[in-house]
C-alpha cells in the first residue's frame, strides 16, 4: 500500500463542533523539553516509535474540564508501548493552580505538562514563536510514531468512543 492510500484510509474523527483536520504536507515535530508537573523534565523525541496525543487545555476552559477524565481513562485502558498521553496546561497561573485543580478534579492518573510561558503552544495571533498553535481549546494534535505531526482537533473529544479509538488504532497499528 502506498503512503497516499494509507492517508486515504485514515478514519474521521469528529464531535458536534469540529473536525480532525490534517496537515499537509506533514513536519517533524519540533525537539522539545517538556515540564512535568512533579518538576521532572521529559524530551519529546523519548516518545518516538509511539503516537503522540498532545492535549493543550486550560483550567479555565470547561470543554477541557470535559475532556481531561476522558484523557484519564484512555490512558487506563491504551497500550503504553503504543500511545503517550501528553496533556499540557497553558495556564499562566503555573505550577500550585494547575494542581489544585487536577485534584478538585480527580484526575490523578495521568503525567500532566506545563506551559505557562507559551514555549510549546502560543494563540494564532500571539507574538510568541511557539512550534504548536493554539486555534481553539482545548486542542489535541495527533503525532505518529514517526514523529511527524499528522493534524490536529480542537474542542472537546471522548477519546474513549468508538470513533475516536478507531481514529488511534489506525495510527498505532501502521
Amino acid at each position: 500500500m502506498s503512503p497516499a492510500q494509507a492517508q486515504a484510509d485514515m478514519p474521521a474523527l469528529q464531535t458536534n463542533s469540529s473536525q480532525f483536520v490534517e496537515l499537509r504536507p506533514r513536519s517533524d515535530a519540533p525537539q522539545l523539553s517538556l515540564e512535568r508537573l512533579d518538576g521532572k523534565s521529559m524530551r519529546l523525541d523519548a516518545f518516538r516509535g509511539k503516537v503522540i496525543l498532545m492535549a493543550f487545555w486550560a483550567t479555565w476552559c470547561p470543554p477541557c474540564r470535559r475532556e481531561l477524565p476522558s484523557l484519564q481513562r484512555l490512558r487506563a485502558q491504551a497500550n503504553p508501548r503504543k500511545l503517550e498521553i501528553v496533556p499540557i496546561s497553558v495556564d499562566t497561573q503555573g505550577k500550585n493552580a494547575v494542581a489544585g485543580f487536577l485534584q478538585r478534579m480527580d484526575v490523578n492518573e495521568l503525567p500532566i505538562y506545563l506551559d505557562n510561558r507559551q514555549k510549546i503552544a502560543a494563540r494564532a495571533d500571539a507574538e510568541a514563536n511557539a512550534p504548536f498553535t493554539l486555534y481553539g481549546m482545548p486542542i489535541t494534535y495527533v503525532i505518529d510514531k514517526r514523529g511527524s505531526v499528522v493534524g490536529y482537533i480542537t474542542g472537546e473529544v471522548d477519546w474513549t468512543s468508538r470513533e475516536a479509538m478507531s481514529f488511534l488504532t489506525y495510527f498505532t497499528e501502521q
